[in-house]
């Protein structure tokens, strides 16, 4: 899986051996009750540090300001804000177990959960694309239906291909009506832009490059599907089971820094800009293709419901078309990748 991941990749390695090396768990720091909404106040000393994990996307970038603004120690959050150039390494580090949490989307969750040494949980929905990620046609290709018999360049599996899948639905076609080159992200890319295809689906910055061929337009973007990409905080099973209250407190953590970003919109833009390292150019066009996650839009995206704004429904369509085009084997337990007692609890004390 490649999502996302901008930069270079070694950086990303030696963080994760670093991580590897200086972080084993100390099983004498835990045991923790397992209810975070009935336990005591964390404190910031309590505990290893809980080692969470974060790359280049505009709805990951406000945890820094946690760690600027010492909003974690506010809350009683021991964390170690760990940032990965490669979003893909990230993931691999909580799937091996040398992270405690991550941020990481639902498509990606769903594929690594089986594989991960101390389970995946989703618990708090940071943003949803709504629109950084985008289809793109050439000149005479204004609508869905015109990519029928067109070649398209995409990355098989991810969520450029699943955005891809949901527009053709919409359309009346399905991938078989359209002719797929599968490719890196990347590579899709620049494949469009020099002419070697007819569309390509893909995410902020690849489809800027994509955007460089003469007389190519935006076609359909993640706007147009509400939850279809959400961005999201996973924890380890075993960070719920052992240590409650500091996932409550990073979820605290989380709701501080929304409000810090309403109250202080320069300084909090400062921030991220200065840690994703994009210009103000930048940052304004990737800020305004993701929609950051209220309250109520995280406990309506925990609930039961029949449409992609309630993730146990997009989850249940993301994991069939995974299988469908065989980029997992089988669907792994989707109930047991949802918990959201930590929101609920945040919303009871407000």
């Amino acid at each position: 899986m490649k999502r996302r991941n901008f930069l270079p990749l070694l950086a990303a390695f030696f963080c994760s051996l670093l991580i590897a090396i200086g972080c084993t768990p100390d099983a004498s720091q835990t045991g923790a009750p397992t209810n975070g909404a009935e336990t005591a106040p964390a404190t910031a000393t309590d505990g290893r540090p809980v080692r969470l994990g974060y790359s280049n996307w505009a709805g990951w970038w406000p945890w820094a300001i946690a760690e600027e603004e010492g909003l974690f120690e506010a809350n009683g959050a021991n964390v170690e804000l760990i940032w990965f150039d490669g979003y893909l390494e990230s993931m691999q580090a909580l799937a091996a177990g040398q992270l405690d949490a991550n941020s990481q989307t639902l498509n990606d969750t769903i594929s690594f959960v089986d594989d991960s040494a101390n389970g995946m949980v989703v618990v708090l929905v940071n943003d949803n694309s709504a629109g950084n990620d985008k289809i793109i046609g050439v000149e005479d290709i204004e609508t869905m239906a015109d990519f029928e018999g067109r070649t398209v360049a995409l990355e098989e599996g991810v969520v450029g291909d699943f955005l891809m899948n949901l527009a053709l639905q919409d359309a009346g076609l399905s991938r078989d009506d359209v002719q797929i080159q599968n490719l890196e992200t990347g590579a899709a890319a620049a494949a469009f832009a020099a002419g070697q295809v007819e569309g390509f689906a893909g995410w902020v910055p690849f489809w800027e490059t994509a955007l460089t061929r003469p007389g190519s337009q935006v076609i359909v973007t993640s706007e147009a599907y509400p939850g279809a990409i959400p961005d999201l905080l996973v924890t380890s099973q075993t960070l719920i089971d052992e240590r409650p209250e500091q996932v409550q407190a990073l979820i605290n953590t989380w709701f501080d820094v929304l409000a810090f970003m309403e109250e202080n919109p320069e300084e909090a833009a400062a921030i991220m800009a200065r840690r994703a390292g994009v210009s103000a150019e930048e940052f304004e066009t990737y800020t305004a293709g993701t929609r950051m996650f209220t309250l109520d839009d995280n406990l309506e995206a925990f609930s039961n419901g029949e449409d992609m704004v309630h993730m146990p429904y997009a989850a249940q369509v993301m994991t069939d078309f995974m299988v469908e085009v065989g980029f997992i084997p089988t669907a792994p337990d989707l109930e047991a990748i949802f918990d959201d007692q930590f929101v609920q609890a945040f919303a009871q004390g407000q």
